[in-house]
């Protein structure tokens, strides 16, 4: 029947109802579906039933055919007269049929006797096998697997082993088939044997015959300690010395391989720690370590090229060669001896192979923290003993004469890109997989105080480029730079090279006096020139600027697992990266990170000290970090305001460092980094707004809302003018006074024992705490003394004052702290040093690079010892110095029996160290201890790490700058009657104007309490700077009240009387008695 729908005949219709019962149906499709699983199954088990019946069929028939050809070889043999040896025919035959039935328990006599009648008519066998039998090779193989297949089973038995071994010594030998030919092959049988016997497992076999056989408790000795031994070794080594003989690289490959593979890559035992392994290296067979490396290099190669990948990792084939610890072993004990005698390009090849194998060492995840200078205990990151001798054994290597010259000669032939590149990758794996530290290791310091080295490795880092979709070639440096997300293969090839350059160059600059690094001497050792460190300054900067980009982008890709597994079985090339690669590549981006702001900050030190770079080089245009900004960094008591180990900084994003808010962004992880580790990429009015912010916040926390009315927590107490040090000592020890962040109040005594006047509002304790910090660190006193430029610092001497000389220091840096938090200004001019050490993240020790804002003349006499050309004994120096205690003079030793040990052209770098260590460091270590400690009682030294040293003397002292009286004017208000544009205010500022800038400063502390202007302003200034109207009394002097920041100015009738009563008046500087 013909339809509408262009069907020819009709579909047959199926009914689903059933035939007697309703049925729903959900419950009829489903009832469907399991019928047709059910048949499914049954379909499978007939087909898996079929599988077996014919497997074991099979294997009845095998067996009973075996049982049966072995009868028959029995009779055979038994049908032979007396000692008469079977005719070549039969003797091939039965060898055929042994190949057939043989079973390692019941048939090894059969194979011994078969073996005896081969090897007495060793020629006419060859011979037949040759000519009458096709494949006759084959044959052979097979026969001498079964001999190495009967060694490795009755190896640990008494059984003996001499014919089987002295078979596969005999037809692996190349002397045997010279009148034989077996094949049109050029390689010949020796080769194809070899090739049949190495892909059937005879390393492994060997393997296990030598572990058996030679005794584990030796010496490591390359002498065979048995003839067993001997022969052992010398079929290990016959596939190797065959192909150094025929010299055929791809059949090399394949033994060498197979060595790695069966002996090398896996575990050692003893007999091939102490045996095998110096054999090899210094035994009698030569052992092509050349063709060795070649073969690992193609390996990794075919690998490469291969790309393919199992659940998400490199999938390996049968063939290919393991990276393991114990191939680095082997490789490390090799190289020992065949070091010396590589060219460069062998070299470059040696070092390729290294690299991979080094990150094969297991490694223990260490915290990154900066400031730790702590090297891994090796037992630490080798739990077992056999990694901790490889361990130890490379780093053996790494560190010896040999090897270092090598590499050192290498780089002296042509710092070519794939040397530079194959060093760094060694370094780059020892330093951060193995937390080994460059002075610890010859080939890192070796490579570090090398000036040629180091230029050579900044070329290469500048010149290493990829060729952008645009076909322009773009710098990889300047890449990172931006903030460009490289490729794998990119990242491999920059990071390396520029981690150890910024690590190396770091260390370098450490040794570098000021005056080599500028140039100031003759033969300087710098190698670059301040012309050339400027743009390279620039390049790392904001290679840092990049790389906390990197880390922390403003989007993120995010996939699913199971869309993962999808793109994997869907063959996608770019896999997303598993977490082990993300957490490895974590952690390269930290060591980068780590070690080039390190340098950069160095570089900065310096620039701070003398300057090289512009004026306003470090600002960044890419960092926009504005305090005014809302942002999580301010909260929680300055917790998130922390500095951090940059791995740890993207966890900000995930879990708050407190239960006070939420998660941060990753802007504000961003410029939590740069506030931290880069703030001198952010202009200092910027970070004097954060500072005040941060210190808001937490004077909020602590003194509340209502200290603003006089009322809430705060701290009163009562202080003789006379006697202000003393009583505040007293007052506000840590005892009375545990939080100095709180509201204090202050009543000031009079000579008299009267209160004086005025109600503390914040004025008096200004005052106060001026007066008090002036007279502590008076160096009459005794806690702090001057350097010959008058600056301040701690006396050496001030143990011998008094007996809680700790207790004064750190009740001294709590006051400086208050002054700071409370945002005052106190004239006090610090030693640089001294601040640094303040500043300090290494517990205030500072190098002879700060010596000379200390003691300018020793730090001269110690670069002229560094550069003394005569004989320094003649000088008569010893590692002591002497200390002038008050009249009383002490030796003291530099070192333990320094005053035994004279200084001479050896020892006097160390000198020179020691002694700057002292002078800067041992002497005033207590002090400045206990002043941090005070200093960080009241502020966290985290925020003050944003200045240098010349900043946080501004943030102390303020700005040597002229006070602007336009500025002033332009932020003052007026009451009582005045207005800014009365003929009194008028007068004012006209006579203001015509002060000295010394008289302008007395004016300014004589209303506020402090003399140098607000460091961003008078904008700034709380309470704003007011004149008030004070009366029409013509012979009444202008007061103050610096609570208030209030001038009362009388009505004076002339500028001449005005200017008189001004500057008596500011002139007395008597406290809150004037009126």
């Amino acid at each position: 029947m013909y339809s509408f729908e262009g069907d020819f005949r009709r579909k047959p219709i199926q009914s689903l109802r059933g035939a007697s019962k309703k049925e729903e149906k959900n419950q009829l499709l489903i009832r469907a579906q399991i019928e047709r699983q059910r048949r499914e199954e049954v379909r499978l088990q007939h087909e898996s039933a079929t599988k077996i019946q014919a497997y074991f069929r099979s294997y009845a028939v095998r067996k009973r055919k075996m049982v049966a050809v072995r009868n028959e070889f029995d009779q055979r043999i038994q049908s032979l007269h007396g000692p008469e040896s079977p005719d070549m025919k039969t003797l091939v035959s039965l060898q055929q049929q042994l190949s057939f039935f043989y079973r390692d328990q019941l048939d090894s006599q059969r194979l011994i006797w078969v073996c005896q009648n081969i090897m007495k008519k060793k020629e006419d066998y060859l011979a037949y096998l040759s000519t009458s039998i096709p494949g006759g090779l084959h044959h052979l193989q097979k026969l001498l697997l079964l001999c190495l297949r009967h060694l490795t089973d009755v190896v640990k038995t008494t059984a003996p082993i001499a014919i089987p071994m002295r078979m596969l010594e005999m037809f692996t030998s190349p002397d045997i088939y010279r009148s034989h030919r077996f094949t049109r092959s050029p390689d010949g049988p020796v080769h194809h044997t070899w090739l049949y016997l190495i892909n059937h497992g005879y390393f492994d076999n060997l393997r296990v015959i030598l572990e058996a056989k030679v005794p584990p408790d030796l010496e490591r000795t390359p002498v065979a300690p048995t003839p067993l031994a001997d022969s052992i070794l010398g079929l290990i080594m016959g596939p190797v010395s065959y192909a150094i003989q025929h010299k055929n690289q791809s059949f090399s490959h394949v033994i060498l391989k197979a060595v790695c593979q069966s002996l090398l890559c896996p575990a050692y035992s003893e007999q091939i720690e102490h045996f095998l392994l110096p054999a090899m290296a210094y035994g009698r067979f030569p052992f092509p370590f050349v063709d060795l490396i070649q073969a690992l290099i193609s390996d990794t190669a075919v690998n490469i090229k291969q790309g393919s990948q199992v659940n998400g990792r490199p999938k390996r084939s049968s063939s290919s060669v393991e990276m393991t610890p114990w191939l680095l072993g082997a490789l490390v004990t090799l190289a020992d001896k065949y070091i010396e005698v590589l060219n460069t390009k062998q070299t470059v090849d040696f070092l390729s192979v290294l690299k991979k194998l080094l990150s094969s060492l297991p490694t223990c995840e260490v915290e990154d923290d900066d400031d730790s200078d702590d090297e891994m205990d090796v037992d630490q990151l080798f739990p077992t003993e056999g990694l901790q001798k490889i361990q130890q054994d490379c780093m053996t290597f790494l560190n010896s004469p040999n090897f270092v010259h090598r590499v050192i000669d290498c780089l002296g032939n042509k710092m070519s890109h794939d040397i530079v590149s194959a060093i760094c990758v060694i370094c780059h794996a020892l330093m951060t997989h193995h937390h080994l530290e460059i002075h610890k290791v010859r080939l890192l310091y070796s490579l570090a105080f090398s000036k040629s080295f180091i230029r050579g490795l900044w070329s290469v880092c500048t010149t290493t480029s990829n060729w952008t979709v645009m076909g322009t070639e773009a710098s990889l440096i300047q890449m990172l730079a931006c903030g460009v997300d490289l490729s794998d293969d990119d990242i491999q090839r920059i990071v390396p090279l520029l981690a150890i350059f910024c690590a190396m160059f770091n260390h370098f600059l450490y040794t570098i006096h000021d005056a080599d690094f500028y140039g100031d001497t003759t033969a300087s050792s710098m190698p670059f020139s301040l012309e050339e460190l400027i743009p390279m300054t620039l390049v790392l900067r904001d290679t840092c600027l990049g790389v906390i980009e990197l880390a922390n982008p403003d989007t993120r890709l995010s996939i699913s697992e199971d869309y993962q597994e999808a793109l994997i079985q869907a063959g996608m090339k770019d896999k997303p990266r598993q977490k082990e690669e993300q957490d490895r590549n974590n952690h390269m981006w930290a060591y980068l990170f780590k070690v080039t702001s390190s340098l950069v900050r160095q570089l900065y030190s310096r620039d701070t000290r003398r300057m090289f770079c512009p004026q306003n080089f470090w600002l960044s245009d890419r960092v926009s970090i504005q305090a005014d900004k809302p942002s999580q960094i301010y909260r929680a008591q300055g917790s998130v305001f922390t500095r951090r180990p940059f791995g740890a900084m993207k966890s900000l994003t995930k879990t708050a460092p407190d239960e006070d808010g939420p998660p941060l962004s990753n802007t504000d992880v961003k410029n939590l980094v740069i506030l931290t580790e880069l703030p001198f990429v952010v202009t200092f009015e910027e970070r004097f707004k954060i500072l005040q912010k941060l210190i808001q916040t937490d004077r909020q926390e602590h003194q509340g809302e209502m200290t603003h009315f006089l009322s809430g927590p705060s701290i009163s107490v009562m202080i003789r003018r006379n006697y202000i040090y003393e009583d505040a000592f007293d007052k506000l020890s840590p005892e009375n006074e545990p939080n100095l962040k709180l509201k204090m109040r202050v009543q000031l005594i009079n000579a008299a024992g009267l209160d004086e006047a005025g109600i503390d509002g914040g004025g008096i304790f200004r005052e106060f705490l001026s007066e008090l910090l002036k007279t502590g660190f008076d160096p009459n006193r005794g806690m702090f003394c001057h350097t010959t430029d008058l600056l301040l610092y701690p006396n050496p001497k001030s143990a011998f004052l008094m007996e809680n000389y700790t207790k004064h220091y750190y009740f001294l840096g709590r006051m400086l702290g208050k002054a700071i938090y409370e945002n005052m200004l106190v004239e006090l001019p610090f030693a640089s040093f001294f601040l640094s050490k303040i500043l300090s993240r290494h517990g205030g020790n500072l190098d002879i690079h700060h010596l000379a804002s200390l003691d300018p003349e020793l730090y001269r006499n110690l670069l002229s010892l560094k550069t003394y050309e005569g004989d320094v004994v003649d000088l008569g120096l010893d590692f002591t110095t002497v200390n002038d205690d008050f009249g009383q003079t002490k030796v003291v030793e530099l070192k333990p029996g320094g005053h035994q040990i004279a200084v001479d052209n050896h020892n006097k770098i160390e000198y020179i160290h020691l002694m700057a260590d002292h002078k800067l460091n041992k002497q005033i270590r207590v002090q400045c201890t206990a002043f941090r400690q005070g200093m960080s009682d009241v502020l966290n030294l985290d925020w003050l790490r944003m200045f240098d040293h010349h900043e946080l003397q501004v943030l102390i002292s303020g700005a040597i700058t002229p006070v602007n009286i336009e500025d002033l004017q332009r932020h003052t208000n007026y009451s009582g009657g005045y207005t800014d544009s009365h003929p009194i205010i008028r007068m004012f500022w006209k006579v203001v104007e015509q002060f000295t800038n010394r008289q302008k400063r007395q004016l300014l502390k004589f209303v506020t309490s402090c003399s140098r202007p607000p460091l961003l302003g008078f904008k700034d200034l709380y309470p704003a700077f007011c004149v008030h109207y004070g009366g029409n009394e013509p012979d009444r002097l202008p007061t103050a009240s610096t609570c208030m920041n209030l001038l009362r100015l009388p009505e004076f009738s002339d500028e001449k009387t005005m200017k008189t009563k001004l500057l008596y008046a500011v002139e007395s500087e008597s406290g809150f008695e004037l009126s």
